[in-house]
């Protein structure tokens, strides 16, 4: 009898211990998972604070990149609000030597005093225009005698001239003008050319040369 309960409280103890193991077990793993889980948290914590941080640089240089083309934006159309208008107005400064042109080549009236005071007052107008021009920054494109220039002068013709660099504008069919740095519009030119004859005895003189 005495053996049984011996052999019982044995066991007893034995399940006690294998009880407790497994609380200890459970605590540690417990404990474990807390420990993963707080870890995790502190990673997805600092993963959302980079992101922010992301986000927030994102849009501070998004902000500032409009502010400079906000800032370009202004200062365009402060400096060429009135480049388009400009444009336009050049037809006017065209009519007058189109209307200058007709009258001087009018049989009827050439030589009268009417025509002499109706040129003149053309001529006051016409100033008048450039003047206004130049108070707003338009300026004329200066063509003649100078080399030519594809960013200004666009090239219609050429003309034979001995006297000229070739590429030299000797003629002006309409005048160019510009806005500050922008080009309204190129002068449209005629270039200097050598002529064939001289180009002809250029290339026998170079041909003598490489024979020699």
């Amino acid at each position: 009898m005495e053996k049984e309960q011996n052999s019982q409280t044995d066991k007893n103890t034995d399940d006690q211990t294998k009880s407790n193991d497994n609380l200890d077990n459970n605590e540690k793993n417990l404990e474990k998972s807390i420990s993963e889980e707080k870890k995790d948290q502190e990673i997805t914590l600092e993963d959302k604070i980079l992101e922010l941080e992301d986000k927030l640089t994102r849009s501070f240089a998004e902000m500032e990149n409009q502010r400079r083309r906000f800032e370009k934006e202004k200062n365009d159309a402060f400096e060429y609000g009135g480049f388009t208008f400009a444009k336009e107005s050049l037809n006017l400064f065209d009519n007058f030597d189109r209307a200058k042109q007709s009258l001087e080549g009018d049989e009827k009236i050439k030589g009268t005093e009417s025509l002499n005071k109706t040129l003149e007052h053309l001529d006051i107008i016409k100033k008048d225009l450039i003047s206004i021009f130049k108070k707003n920054n338009i300026e004329e494109i200066i063509a003649i005698d100078q080399k030519l220039d594809p960013n200004l002068h666009q090239a219609m013709m050429e003309i034979e001239d001995e006297n000229k660099e070739p590429g030299t504008i000797v003629q002006e069919i309409q005048k160019g003008f510009k806005m500050k740095d922008r080009l309204l519009r190129p002068s449209l030119v005629a270039v200097s050319k050598k002529s064939v004859k001289n180009v002809e005895k250029e290339d026998k003189k170079e041909e003598l040369k490489d024979t020699k």
